[in-house]
């Protein structure tokens, strides 16, 4: 009977795998680790860019060194990986910035508590290590914190260094003062609602970087239809979702049988007189401007074009949705009462030239807030990583007015950190003095990549901003432009408190649910069975 006993059971279905103790956690640790390697050549102002293929059938072509659009653009298969990009995918959501920092941060806890393990250091005592470094660190940076929400004009500029800083780790870092005034200017106007969907970002191929600017008011990538008015004043608007291509005649799945000609002229007759009706209807609105998020055919568009109404179609579903938003009215399907439809108004309505193409210009809009940066470029790639950049800055910025406390980047406030957390470790007695010390290392590993990715020597520099530090400079971090240490409040190198303490809390909560993993199961792959029935 003993001999049974000993004998491994399998309580998983065939194909089904696992992985145990040492090789589950190692399995973990690997890919995690694997992650932060890939992107942390992109942290700080000096980071390099990656390109991205599509596997598609163009193979389109992405550059770009936002932490977040790499991860989401690679597959990964490894659970542990996929936590960290699920992590940054959560970071890019919530603040709009710190992608890379925070993948970076749980990737170094995680080496570290690979060296702890190895040491025999159970994982549950580097976890509450972990957690009271954490805490620490957390009072440490809400302490420095600084907000001058009271005083409107240093505010300001504590805007645009937080526009300013979190650009220049980005393709729009030669012009960072040119985009950051684009930035802060574009916030200001939303009056603190921080409903970014009143910014309306229009990518233009041609011109330079520099030739992007915020227009006051909001632009449709669209054309007017012929005959129709090409300017209008004090316009009321019915934004639309409707079909109105019913000229055509569109039987489906039946057979009309006629014995002449004129009996098909009849049914065309009939279908105009219907669309001619619907016409009318939305004429009764009392408008001079229809806006319909599908086709308007050519009976339609001249019916239109007579009553001396502006008809734009084919505004997509984004379009519409901001039209809706921008001038106060909401989008409508049915016409039968016109009593019930909000309108939207503007004060002009006029076609204008970027480049060679023509837009549609609504200035006086009902939302007062509302704006469109035009972004102007010699490249597609261009002008989608200004894009993502740009809306890096205005999520940062739309955060910070939110909760206006700042502080200070170039490592500043990872040293830190890091320092007070080092100081709770001499106090602690215990393997968890162990556990808070490679939180330390971990954090100051933030500034030894930047200053790396910069090719000046980190050991050198890391080791004056720690002294630093330990003399109570805490304004000072790393200054990338000179390769020195310097004063952070005197560079105007400022972030945002929020994503400084987001960056904290996701990367200390990753790595702790990794840590935690002692068994990996996989499900068995579905069986591809002969389809006998095919259609």
């Amino acid at each position: 009977m003993a001999s049974l006993s000993m004998a491994p059971v399998n309580i998983f279905r065939h194909g089904a795998d696992e992985e145990k103790a040492e090789t589950a956690r190692l399995s973990s640790f690997i890919g995690a680790i694997a992650i932060g390697d890939l992107v942390k050549s992109t942290l700080g102002p000096k980071g390099m860019d990656k390109i991205l293929l599509g596997g598609g059938k163009g193979g389109t072509v992405t550059v770009t060194n936002d932490g977040a659009t790499i991860l989401k653009a690679i597959g990964v298969d490894n659970p542990a990986a996929k936590v960290l990009v699920d992590m940054s995918k959560v970071q890019d959501d919530e603040v709009g910035d710190g992608t890379t920092s925070v993948t970076v941060l749980a990737a170094e806890l995680l080496r570290e508590a690979e060296l702890l393990i190895a040491r025999k250091i159970h994982p549950q005592t580097i976890i509450s290590g972990w957690r009271k470094a954490t805490q620490v660190a957390r009072d440490a940076l809400r302490e420095t914190a600084v907000d001058h929400s009271n005083d409107p004009a240093r505010f300001q500029e504590d805007l645009l260094n937080i526009a300013r800083t979190t650009l220049s780790s980005k393709l729009l870092t030669h012009h960072k003062d040119h985009f950051s005034n684009l930035a802060v200017n574009a916030i200001m106007r939303l009056k603190g609602s921080g409903n970014l969907e009143a910014i309306h970002v229009i990518k233009k191929l041609g011109g330079s970087l520099t030739d992007s600017y915020l227009d006051e008011g909001f632009l449709l990538d669209k054309k007017i239809g012929v005959n129709q008015p090409k300017r209008m004043e004090n316009v009321n608007i019915l934004i639309a979702n409707t079909g109105m291509d019913t000229d055509k005649i569109k039987i489906f799945g039946s057979r009309v049988r006629v014995d002449s000609t004129a009996k098909v002229a009849e049914i065309e007759l009939a279908e105009k007189e219907k669309m001619k009706e619907k016409v009318d209807r939305i004429l009764k609105h009392g408008i001079n401007c229809f806006i319909n998020r599908q086709l308007i055919y050519n009976y339609p568009e001249q019916l239109f074009a007579q009553a001396g109404v502006m008809a734009i179609e084919h505004a997509d579903f984004a379009g519409v949705e901001r039209l809706a938003l921008v001038t106060g009215g909401e989008i409508t399907s049915t016409f039968d009462h016109p009593e019930l439809v909000k309108l939207g108004h503007c004060k002009l309505i006029e076609e204008v030239m970027i480049g060679e193409d023509l837009l549609i210009h609504f200035s006086g809009v009902a939302m007062g807030e509302a704006c469109t940066i035009v972004l102007r470029g010699a490249t597609q790639q261009i002008l989608d990583e200004a894009e993502r950049s740009l809306h890096d800055a205005l999520c940062v910025l739309s955060q910070t007015v939110k909760e206006p406390r700042t502080v200070y980047g170039g490592g500043c406030s990872e040293m830190l950190m890091a320092k007070v957390v080092s100081d709770l470790a001499s106090r602690t007695p215990g393997k968890e003095a162990v556990a808070m010390e490679s939180f330390a290392k971990a954090l100051r590993m933030l500034p030894t990549i930047i200053a790396d990715n910069a090719g000046y020597d980190s050991a050198d520099l890391v080791a004056q901003l720690r002294a630093a530090h330990q003399e109570n400079k805490t304004n000072y971090g790393l200054n990338m432009s000179e390769g020195t240490v310097g004063n952070m409040a005197e560079l105007g190198i400022t972030e945002s408190f929020q994503v400084k303490r987001q960056v904290l809390l996701s990367a200390s909560e990753a790595a702790e649910m990794i840590l935690r993993v002692d068994n990996i199961i996989k499900a068995a792959p579905r069986k591809r069975v002969p389809d006998h029935h095919p259609c």
